[in-house]
């Protein structure tokens, strides 16, 4: 009974509930949902483009690069946000330390702006 008085006991009851639930619902879509498979319906669907080629085709880097630069830039907007938010309880330091990160991001953003790597043909 020392479990069920252990701060954790909330949290694996909800993980449980949620489990069992997800499982609930997939079974009932697996069981009741409609099964009338035709070629278009089997065919990929991607941004409303009607395939052309073999999913193996290669994908130009500037994708992935795009991809890495959006999520660079996004955990820069979560450090600042926890930077802003305990702003009066790092006094100086603090101002220091989100300085020199933002100066660093800045160092790449001019290095990622002179290679062009954002820039489309």
């Amino acid at each position: 009974m020392d479990f069920i008085a252990s701060p954790y006991f909330p949290v694996l009851l909800a993980f449980l509930v949620n489990a069992a639930m997800m499982t609930v619902v997939s079974g009932m879509a697996l069981v009741l949902g409609p099964k009338k498979p035709t070629k278009t319906k089997l065919e990929p669907y991607e941004c409303g483009i009607p395939s052309k080629d073999s999913a193996r085709t290669r994908i130009a880097a500037k994708y992935y690069l795009t991809a890495i630069l959006f999520i660079l830039f996004d955990i820069e907007t979560v450090f600042l946000y926890l930077w802003a938010i305990s702003f009066d309880k790092l006094g100086w330091f603090g101002v220091t330390e989100a300085g020199l990160f933002v100066a660093t991001l800045l160092v790449g953003y001019v290095y990622i702006i002179k290679r062009d790597a954002l820039r489309w043909e």
